[in-house]
């Protein structure tokens, strides 16, 4: 891992508003913690037995390419409708290309596997599909905009 890497490691950090990351790699062993206004960054090279890296964000949401988990909204007139929720951060769009049609509108039926959106982090496109059937009634988030974690997408009408 290069300083480049580690800088543009820093920068996605401090975007993503987690307040501790850890990377350990073969011979590098990074923690990253964000403070109010300051970044602290650490950057050990410790021998370390040959595993797999992996990285922890012990207050942050972890980035996979995963379909979007559907979750009841919380009790109000709302309440019969499903919640589709963005499971990674990032860029959302409505269609797959700028000259092609919607994946799905308002008042449209889907059904499970359906992709509703796709959701661009670093550089990757990730279609977010739905885990539920059932009738679009609103997309609460823009084409275009950026999205949280776990940030309400669509609401489903299941019956």
């Amino acid at each position: 891992m290069d300083l480049k890497d580690i800088q543009n490691l820093i920068k996605f950090v401090a975007k993503s508003g987690a307040s501790e990351v850890k990377l350990e790699l073969d011979d590098v062993k990074i923690t990253i913690k964000t403070g109010s206004d300051s970044e602290t960054t650490i950057v050990q090279q410790v021998p370390m037995s040959a595993q797999m890296p992996h990285m922890q964000m012990p207050n942050a949401p972890q980035q996979q390419a995963a379909p979007a988990e559907a979750a009841p909204v919380t009790p109000s007139e709302d309440s019969k409708y499903i919640t589709i929720k963005s499971p990674i951060i990032g860029t959302f769009y409505r269609k797959p290309s700028p000259d092609k049609p919607l994946f799905v509108e308002v008042g449209q039926n889907i059904a499970e596997g359906d992709v509703l959106c796709i959701i661009e982090a670093m550089k990757l496109f990730n279609e977010i599909e739905s885990e539920v059937s059932g009738k679009v009634v609103k997309i609460l988030v823009d084409d275009s905009s950026p999205v949280e974690f776990d940030q309400p997408l669509f609401l489903v009408d299941p019956s």
